[in-house]
């Protein structure tokens, strides 16, 4: 199995896992031993970000603590983006991550209402 995460989801799941569905977790679990996780790459921005408002404190130990494939943004994920539904909501990084989990066909893995609802995308929680 192959699924595509959202932020949260990688720093609930090396941090607080108690926070993510155990759907989510059987999700992540299937996917990292039998597949892969699709991280795509734009979450270490938002990473990044959360660490320089000092809201979090590392970025290594998120990426090695799962078997995280880091996903560039190809110029189809980058194109697809752009051309979502406004359902999607206009955050450009969760439209690069619904993208990625589009093209790749990965599942996402999210808790946000907005990703939850949006019928183009298959999303597990």
């Amino acid at each position: 199995m192959i699924v595509t995460v959202d932020t949260h989801i990688v720093i609930w799941n090396a941090l607080q896992a108690e926070l993510i569905s155990s759907a989510a977790e059987k999700a992540l679990q299937n996917a990292n031993e039998n597949g892969s996780i699709i991280f795509p790459d734009i979450i270490l921005w938002e990473i990044a970000m959360l660490v320089k408002k000092k809201r979090l404190i590392i970025i290594n130990l998120l990426l090695a603590s799962n078997n995280y494939q880091l996903q560039e943004i190809t110029p189809e994920i980058a194109e697809l983006s752009t051309e979502l539904p406004g359902e999607i909501n206009l955050d450009p990084a969760d439209r690069i991550i619904a993208a990625t989990s589009i093209i790749l066909n990965a599942p996402l893995i999210t808790a946000d209402k907005n990703l939850l609802k949006a019928k183009k995308i298959k999303t597990i929680w």
